[in-house]
């Protein structure tokens, strides 16, 4: 029992690193302990997702999904620094997924006024001279939409408390409330609108160089010790196995149709099951 309750506060641990990053603790601390007024209430739909290992691999897939718009993918590759700090970068993104979605509201209102004055400067130009912003609204909608089919789509298949239909169209309005604060007009605030609403995108999406560089970096060049690259692996298959069929041979994503139903979902939910015990281990 000791030698599995130290395997499992060492693996907590790790994640966590990970994830929040070295200064982490003192965010978890903010985040969940300070007292007073939230945006959503407990073990609403948003907490439910958001606080489950699904993300894990909802987080990847919305990554691969999100790379195929080719203007939010060139503003990723001119202004983000996940080639040298992909941890700070997941480290900074799971920060205002926490605090947005746990923390208090005035941390909540600094989380955005933060990324709003960041994206401000993040603007530049495609290849054929066409300017494009961060600030953009319709940008900004596909990054939220991309963002929260993977987490809703991973958790519906990963979650350990996957939503009813209901459930499922409270999350997406909860999560569009945030989006409207961030700069996105008229989100989707049910799942059949979020359906609609990605689709809407589907003519203007491709794969770009830096979609598929970004992607290789994702899948193959992630900056982890040995040991890690083979539940990373297994994430990585679980979040692929989630991606929509059209997505693959633009992203050259293997489509494996049997082993996907079987042995990823299989590996994923192992995975998955492991993180969220791991995850349930006292803080430290």
């Amino acid at each position: 029992m000791a030698l599995l309750d130290s395997v499992r506060t060492n693996l907590a641990a790790a994640l966590f690193e990970r994830v929040a990053g070295p200064d982490g603790a003192e965010h978890r601390d903010r985040i969940h302990y300070r007292e007073g007024p939230r945006w959503f209430e407990p073990d609403s739909p948003i907490m439910r997702v958001h606080g489950d290992a699904s993300m894990f691999v909802g987080g990847i897939r919305a990554l691969l999904l999100q790379s195929l718009h080719p203007a939010a993918m060139r503003g990723v590759s001119e202004h983000s620094g996940y080639r040298g700090d992909m941890w700070g970068r997941l480290a900074r993104t799971s920060r205002f997924i926490a605090v947005t979605t746990f923390g208090h509201v005035e941390d909540a209102e600094a989380a955005v006024a933060l990324v709003r004055r960041i994206h401000e400067h993040v603007n530049g130009s495609m290849p054929d001279g066409t300017p494009y912003t961060a600030t953009d609204p319709h940008l900004l909608g596909w990054v939220h939409a991309a963002e929260i089919d993977s987490f809703l789509t991973a958790h519906q298949t990963y979650g350990a408390r996957p939503l009813d239909q209901a459930e499922r169209d409270v999350y997406v309005a909860q999560t569009a409330e945030i989006a409207r604060r961030l700069g996105v007009l008229e989100p989707p605030t049910t799942e059949e609108e979020l359906r609609q609403f990605l689709a809407a995108y589907r003519p203007e999406l491709r794969a770009t160089p830096e979609a598929q560089e970004a992607v290789g970096y994702l899948l193959f060049k992630p900056p982890l010790p040995a040991a890690a690259r083979v539940p990373y692996g297994v994430l990585v298959a679980a979040a692929v196995g989630l991606m929509p069929r059209w997505t693959r041979r633009p992203l050259r994503l293997p489509w494996l149709p049997v082993a996907e139903r079987t042995v990823v979902r299989a590996l994923g939910g192992l995975a998955t099951g492991t993180i969220r015990w791991a995850m349930a281990a006292p803080a430290a």
